[in-house]
């Protein structure tokens, strides 16, 4: 239940704008990887401390400052000191629960992000991801050395010349879509889970099942608890008239508006059908259980006759009481033709629900 409920009281009674992580614990270090480029030449190197990357190249190279790792408060507020980032923006770069969201200023755009990613286990994991970019510098943030922000890295290695990543409203756009495109490689995966469970429910519904639909059920609440407020951050993102952000991205950011509401769309098409699962459910167990029923009832119904001729049957005579006390005792066939009319009655049974497309 941590994933759905974030334990806001470690923050509780601290004062605006104090950088403290709330998130599962971390212990690996944080790591820095500074990469500088300009249209032909890229360079890159990885640090364990915020002094040995600084002072940054100047303009007209354009610096991407990596942090991979939130569970230092410390190195962010000197990362906040040096590049003037608001305090408050540093306070929800290090807490897992805010929800997404854009600051601006005339120097600095600031978006915080979600990433969504499922385990071997198939349960859904958010992080935290942050993109903060000025005119000649983008700083990214993520709790993990891996992940979608690898690509957009790979794509300034081989793109040359690299015109359009000298802007870093368009490297920071990258980043983002590279977060969103990632979600749609998490809901295809969701879906075949979806699917799975669709079909086992129909061929034999189990009570294990009734857990799987309320798992999924919760990785797509969860995941529309972060495509939600990311929808208003985009399209606010794709209004903004920061100067920071030029007329030739603007195009981009739309269409990643677009992609952001068909991630949504995706998602309640999904919860719909995990809301489905659980009424395919209860038509199974029912379905199975009238089954059941009716063979029962067949049995039942089909051995009604013989039981009253075994019991008729069954009861004490006295065959010197008078010639109509149960005659049939002394037939010298009499067990056969017993038998017999067991048969012919089970047949007529059969054959008249069969007519009726009973059995």
């Amino acid at each position: 239940m941590t994933r759905f409920v974030p334990k806001h009281s470690k923050k509780a009674g601290t004062r605006p704008g104090t950088v403290a992580y709330v998130g599962r614990k971390r212990e690996h270090s944080v790591a820095i990887d500074v990469i500088e480029y300009d249209a032909h030449h890229i360079a890159e190197r990885r640090v364990h401390s915020l002094p040995e990357c600084l002072p940054l190249k100047p303009a007209p190279a354009v610096t991407w400052l990596r942090i991979n790792g939130i569970h230092d408060p410390r190195l962010i507020e000197q990362i906040g000191a040096h590049f003037n980032i608001h305090p408050l923006t540093q306070e929800d770069i290090a807490n897992t629960a805010v929800r997404p969201v854009l600051e601006e200023s005339p120097a600095l755009v600031s978006i915080i992000l979600k990433r969504l990613s499922l385990d071997g286990g198939g349960l859904l994991h958010p992080e935290q991801a942050a993109v903060i970019f000025s005119r000649h510098l983008v700083i990214s943030f993520q709790e993990r050395d891996s992940g979608p922000f690898d690509a957009v890295r790979d794509r300034l290695r081989s793109t040359v010349p690299r015109t359009r990543f000298l802007e870093t409203d368009y490297l920071a756009y990258s980043l983002a879509d590279a977060l969103i495109d990632d979600y749609f490689v998490t809901m295809d995966r969701l879906g075949e889970q979806l699917d799975a469970a669709q079909d086992e429910l129909v061929r034999r519904p189990t009570p294990d099942h009734l857990e799987t639909i309320f798992a999924l059920r919760r990785e797509l609440l969860l995941f529309r608890k972060a495509l939600w407020p990311l929808r208003e951050v985009i399209a606010a993102l794709a209004r903004s008239e920061n100067r920071l952000i030029h007329d030739d991205t603007r195009p981009y950011i739309r269409d990643l508006y677009e992609h952001t509401v068909q991630a949504l769309d995706t998602i309640e098409t999904m919860r719909d059908m995990a809301a489905s699962l659980l009424e395919i459910y209860l038509s199974s167990v029912s379905n199975r259980m009238n089954e059941v029923m009716k063979v029962l009832t067949i049995i039942g119904t089909v051995f009604l006759p013989l039981g009253f001729l075994a019991g008729v049957y069954g009861m004490n005579f006295d065959r010197t009481a008078g010639r109509l006390n149960m005659p049939e005792l002394g037939f010298p066939y009499g067990y056969i033709v017993f038998w017999v009319l067991v048969l012919l009655v089970v047949a007529a049974f059969v054959l008249f629900f069969r007519r009726r497309k009973w059995i």
